[in-house]
């Protein structure tokens, strides 16, 4: 059968195209994808190509479908796994497969990716357990759990000990005090909602960020008044000017530090900070990866062995993470939407991806099925002075806050369909 898809096919080489599909084996699925996310890493694959570790050498003559946060509905299953699974059901996929060459989907497959109408599911996939169930109706958020996995990958690898008890107690600690650094942006936004309506909860949760603009629509997104009601003391903290290690310690009882601090951009001085504020057998996690490859930070040894402070680094989450996002998300507990800040079409794909870093604002969110350019959520009102399409997502956004949501979704659906490739 016959898809479009977005195809890296050589270095800065990514295109809409046409892409004939095999029939699909006994040991593979065919899926309908609605939704997926664009990531930076999608743009560190494409600007590298065959250089990047998990995109092949042969691109130029096999292209590779991008796209790796995303989610759909199967439409045909192989006979080998007719038991297992059922044409209707709606699953989000896990890109991580753990293979040793790296390879996944977004990456490295001709016919497995997110930025396309139709995609084969192989079976190795399969049989990694990357196909997840999701029992919710929206399609945005299965899609999102992936990078939601990363987040919440991060807070299960925080680890703690007992004086002269050799064992890891692994997570935050529970009813403890958590600082949130460099944490205004779209990660640090599912963090936060993470660390209120998760399994851990502060009993005082700080985000700090100097960008004041953007600290206030965090705070609107997810206020005070609503952590207060989950046990949580949430304070959004701007730590321009001043001493901010010792604006950060005072806020603690008796100024003796976090239990758990989290940096969310990759800054020197602020690595440097949250060592600083660490207390006793605190935990800091450095989530934001450089692309430096000799970063470096001062960290206090001095602290390590007498405060028993130490540091963990994260990359990606585990299949059970992305399972826990799905199944938080579906019963309203976890609201991956609040990362979104732009909506296209399938056919804004390679633009957005070469233009990734230039994009300001938080995840850009694809529907394949949609021909649409690639527009700020912001955007839509201005817009709908013209455009009744725009008009209408403008008045539903503004009723969640602005915020992406699933009424906006199937009005998207029902009113822009993608046509073919020109």
């Amino acid at each position: 059968m016959r898809t479009e898809a977005a195809v890296i096919h050589g270095k800065g080489k990514i295109k809409v195209t046409h892409v004939e599909l095999p029939p699909i084996g006994r040991d593979e699925i065919l899926m309908k994808v609605m939704s997926d996310s664009i990531c930076m890493s999608t743009y560190k694959a494409t600007i590298l190509g065959e250089d990047h570790k998990r995109v092949p050498p042969n691109i130029s003559e096999v292209p590779v479908m991008a796209g790796h946060e995303f989610a759909g509905e199967i439409v045909e299953v192989g006979a080998d796994y007719a038991d297992d699974y059922t044409v209707g059901q709606l699953i989000a996929i896990q890109p991580a497969m753990g293979l040793e060459n790296g390879y996944s989907s977004g990456y490295s497959y001709p016919y497995f990716g997110g930025d396309t109408h139709y995609t084969i599911i192989p079976k190795i996939a399969i049989d990694k357990g990357c196909v997840l169930n999701y029992d919710g109706t929206y399609f945005a958020n299965a899609g999102l759990a992936e990078p939601m996995s990363c987040i919440i990958g991060g807070f299960h690898a925080q680890y703690h000990t007992k004086p002269f008890v050799y064992e890891h107690f692994m997570g935050p600690v529970k009813g403890g005090k958590m600082a949130l650094l460099g944490c205004a942006g779209p990660m640090g936004i599912g963090a936060i909602e993470y660390a209120i309506n998760g399994p851990y909860t502060p009993s005082l949760l700080v985000v700090v960020d100097i960008d004041q603009a953007r600290l206030d629509r965090v705070a609107s997104l997810i206020t005070v008044e609503d952590a207060k009601a989950k046990g949580v003391d949430l304070r959004y903290v701007n730590t321009t000017g001043g001493d901010p290690v010792q604006l950060l310690r005072d806020i603690t009882p008796e100024g003796k530090g976090y239990d758990d601090v989290f940096v969310y951009a990759p800054v020197k001085a602020l690595v440097e900070l949250g060592d600083q504020i660490l207390g006793f057998d605190g935990c800091l996690n450095f989530f934001a990866g450089p692309t430096d490859k000799k970063f470096v930070a001062d960290f206090n040894f001095y602290n390590v062995h007498y405060e028993a402070t130490h540091i963990v680094g994260t990359s990606g989450g585990s299949t059970g993470d992305m399972i826990e996002s799905l199944e938080m998300s579906a019963r309203g507990d976890l609201n991956p939407s609040f990362m979104v800040t732009h909506i296209g079409g399938l056919d804004s794909v390679p633009e957005t991806v070469l233009n990734y870093p230039n994009i300001p604002g938080g995840k850009k969110l694809i529907y394949p099925w949609v021909r649409m350019p690639l527009t700020a959520i912001d955007d839509f009102a201005e817009l709908g002075r013209d455009d009744e399409f725009f008009a209408g997502l403008a008045e539903i956004c503004g009723r969640n806050n602005n915020i992406w949501n699933e009424e906006a979704e199937k009005f998207l659906l029902e009113h822009k369909t993608a046509s073919t490739v020109e």
